[in-house]
């Protein structure tokens, strides 16, 4: 038999859908579980000539990269998008969008952080910012499907929302 489809349903992370209402889907993890301890480690002193970078993201300008690490940046946009999943899953849901918009500050061609900001604004009912994200997806990684089917689901429960005059 079938299985019908509710009008509010949002891409889970593995390209099913999953209800919006009874479950939550999760936000994508971009590295293995066990880099997360880098998450409560101090950073390593800076290299020989190498500058110092300024205390987290988030408080200011990303810092500039040295021409040896170039994956510094995105090694902080990892750490800072894996909080905002922990947080997620905590229903920390304002702290989460900090650490994802703190991903992108550091390293603004990554498209996940985008993805998983706007499935917690689609899920608060922030449906244009929703929107706006995945649409940015879409334009950093057009092959990115959960991304295409959560934008086509916030249109529709915009338009719904909008029928029902809330």
């Amino acid at each position: 038999m079938p299985r019908f489809q509710e009008p509010n349903a949002l891409p889970g992370p593995r390209g099913g859908l999953r209800e919006a209402v009874s479950a939550r889907p999760a936000p994508r993890r971009s590295v293995p579980r066990r880099a997360l301890s880098a998450l409560h480690t101090a950073p390593p002193p800076p290299r020989r000539g190498q500058r110092e970078p300024p205390h987290g993201c988030p408080q200011g300008q990303a810092a500039p990269l040295a021409s040896s690490e170039p994956s510094a940046g995105r090694d902080l946009a990892t750490a800072l998008n894996d909080r905002g999943q922990i947080k997620y899953l905590r229903v920390e849901f304002a702290a989460a969008v900090e650490d994802y918009t703190a991903a992108i500050e550091c390293q603004p061609g990554f498209e996940v952080p985008y993805y998983n900001r706007g499935l917690v604004l689609y899920r608060l009912g922030c449906f244009d910012e929703a929107m706006k994200d995945f649409r940015k997806v879409l334009e950093l990684n057009p092959q990115f499907e959960d991304a295409a089917l959560s934008l086509k689901q916030a249109i529709l429960d915009k338009e719904e929302k909008q029928k029902r005059g809330y």
